[in-house]
C-alpha cells in the first residue's frame, strides 16, 4: 500500500483516483477526484499539509514535499496544487502553490513559496526560486525561469486537454 501513516494522519481521495502502487504518499496528504499518481512518485506531507485538487496527474519519479511551521513562517508552506494541472515527469515541487490549468515540464523544481497563478506553461528543466509569482497566461522557461512570452490560444487548450488525457489513461488503469 502506497499510502502510509505519519504521526496517525494517513493520506486521503475523492473518488476514482489512481495511486500507483510503486509511489510512497506520507502523512497530510489529500488527493482530489479523478487525479493520478504515477510509479515512484515520493509525497510527504510529514511538517505540513500536500492537497492535490482534481484532475491533475503526478507523474514519475516526481518528489513532492513542504516546509515546516517556524517562528519566521509561522504557516510554514503547505504545497497545494489546483486543478487540471499536469506535472511531468522527475520534477520537485516544495512548499508552492499551483492554480489550475498548469504544464509542468519534466525536471523542472518549484521552491519553497513559489504561487503559479491559472493558465500557465513551465519549461522542462525550469527553476523557479523562492517566493517567485508566476503570472497567468504565459510560458516561463530557464533557470532562474523568466515569462518568455503570453501562451497562444492553442496552448491554453492544451493545458485542459492534457488533464483529460491522463483521466482517461488513469481510469484505463483503474
Amino acid at each position: 500500500m502506497p499510502m502510509k501513516p505519519y504521526k496517525g494522519i494517513t493520506p486521503t481521495t475523492g473518488d476514482r483516483v489512481f495511486v500507483e502502487e510503486t509511489s510512497v504518499l506520507y502523512g497530510d496528504i489529500f488527493i482530489g477526484d479523478d487525479s493520478s499518481i504515477w510509479p515512484l512518485v515520493a509525497a510527504r506531507g510529514d511538517v505540513n499539509k500536500i492537497v492535490i485538487g482534481q484532475r491533475t496527474n503526478v507523474q514519475d519519479g516526481t518528489v513532492l514535499h513542504v516546509t515546516r511551521r517556524s517562528t519566521q513562517n509561522p504557516n510554514g508552506y503547505p504545497l497545494i496544487i489546483g486543478n487540471d494541472v499536469t506535472i511531468g515527469h522527475l520534477c520537485m515541487l516544495h512548499g508552492c502553490t499551483l492554480g489550475d490549468r498548469i504544464l509542468v515540464g519534466m525536471g523542472a523544481v518549484i521552491m519553497d513559496g513559489a504561487i503559479v497563478q491559472d493558465d500557465v506553461f513551465i519549461g522542462a528543466g525550469s527553476l523557479i526560486t523562492p517566493n517567485k509569482i508566476l503570472e497567468s497566461g504565459y510560458l516561463y522557461v530557464g533557470n532562474p525561469a523568466k515569462k518568455a512570452r503570453p501562451l497562444k490560444q492553442t496552448e491554453r487548450e492544451f493545458l485542459l486537454q492534457s488533464a483529460k488525457n491522463y483521466v482517461s489513461l488513469k481510469d484505463d488503469y483503474l
